[in-house]
């Protein structure tokens, strides 16, 4: 039996414990983060302004011409009811130059260009409101490398990357985020009627359950199937988390020296704080 359930009170503890003490370990008590209206984004403002204090907080709505209004409605509907700081700051005339340079742009790439556009945006205003960049990645998102590297993939920490999309519903409910919110369907917002598990080929629920086996429980991808999971469907799994494993961590350097980042230098980076 395969049980994601978690204990939502003592998550909720820890993840905005977490926050305050990641910030105030490196000199910081304010966070910004993008506010699509999606779930992700959703929880991490809500666990943001409780950990930190709505004046602390400051939430970008960042839209394309192309995205819903739906997301824009959503996000404000949550940046009102939270009481957080709030900034719209459009990337169509910042995006449009360089897709238009670009002979035979896909979607994917206009996509990747949105989503690193909004990061610039992001870490600029960062510096003017002294405030680190908190993350909306979940376990799932960051397993399969369902995201844009140095886009929506960058941030200083991800409160929500140890909980699956699953989990992330449970706390979200917990937390009294709108019904509206985690019911929709989850999307990027990319382009026009991009779904998540559309692009994915699965659902969340199902995708969840298999890397709990995979991840949490170190199953071998022969153990799932034989414990009735598809065998295309294990092996394609086994193989986004093998293919995307770049995105998940620092980019690996040469060995040269004695002592080299990330082989034998691995100090902390709180550096005892």
């Amino acid at each position: 039996m395969i049980n994601l359930r978690i204990n939502t009170d003592l998550a909720e503890k820890i993840l905005t414990g977490f926050i305050r003490t990641e910030l105030n370990r490196v000199g910081f008590t304010r966070t910004l983060l993008g506010v699509s209206g999606g779930i992700d984004s959703a929880l991490s403002l809500y666990l943001s302004a409780r950990a930190l204090g709505p004046e602390n907080v400051l939430a970008l709505r960042m839209p394309y011409k192309t995205s819903s209004s739906d997301t824009l409605e959503d996000a404000q509907m949550m940046i009102d009811a939270l009481g957080v700081q709030s900034k719209t700051i459009e990337i169509t005339d910042m995006v449009d130059p360089l897709i238009q340079k670009m002979p035979n742009m896909d979607k994917l790439r206009a996509g990747n260009i949105m989503a690193r556009m909004r990061m610039i945006v992001l870490y600029d205003q960062s510096v003017t409101f002294k405030g680190l960049v908190m993350g909306t990645s979940n376990k799932t998102e960051l397993l399969l490398g369902y995201s844009t590297i140095f886009g929506d993939s960058a941030a200083a920490l991800q409160p929500i990357g140890d909980l699956y999309k699953t989990q992330v519903r449970q706390l979200a409910k917990a937390m009294g985020i709108p019904d509206k919110v985690i019911q929709k369907a989850p999307s990027a917002d990319l382009w026009q009627g991009q779904t998540d598990e559309g692009e994915l080929g699965f659902t969340y629920e199902d995708v969840d359950k298999l890397l709990y086996l995979l991840v949490d429980q170190r199953y071998r991808p022969g153990t799932c199937i034989e414990e009735g999971f598809d065998q295309k469907f294990v092996n394609r799994v086994v193989q986004r988390m093998q293919k995307n494993h770049f995105k998940r961590v620092m980019p690996p350097i040469a060995k040269l020296s004695q002592r080299t980042i990330g082989y034998d230098f691995l100090y902390l980076r709180d550096w005892g704080t």
